[in-house]
């Protein structure tokens, strides 16, 4: 009797739910003044991809001018270093406080 129950609950959750799904959502606008707004806020392939590339840009600048910070404080990227965590460490306190100094 009991799962009898449970199924009748079930199937009536169940129609509600599809019943939900199928009511159209209203819109405060009329849907011939939605469409040219949404494909005008909409940036083309090109405009992405610019941006994209411009972002590139940017990041590649500030890690180069990061990495060239420490090079000018000591650190030597290239070389096979037994004590590279360390080497690194002590040219980044060295950046640092020099950007300090220069504040």
């Amino acid at each position: 009797m009991k799962s009898f129950a449970i199924k009748r609950i079930m199937l009536g959750i169940s129609a509600a739910a599809f019943m939900a799904g199928t009511i159209p959502l209203a819109s405060a606008q009329g849907t011939d003044a939605a469409a040219p707004a949404a494909s005008a806020a909409k940036p083309s392939k090109a405009e992405l991809k610019a941006e994209h590339k411009a972002a590139r840009k940017q990041a590649r600048a500030k890690k180069n001018a990061e990495l060239k910070k420490l090079e000018d404080a000591g650190y030597q990227p290239a070389a096979n270093d037994p004590n590279y965590p360390n080497k690194l460490q002590e040219a980044e306190k060295k950046a640092a406080a020099a950007k300090g100094a220069s504040q």
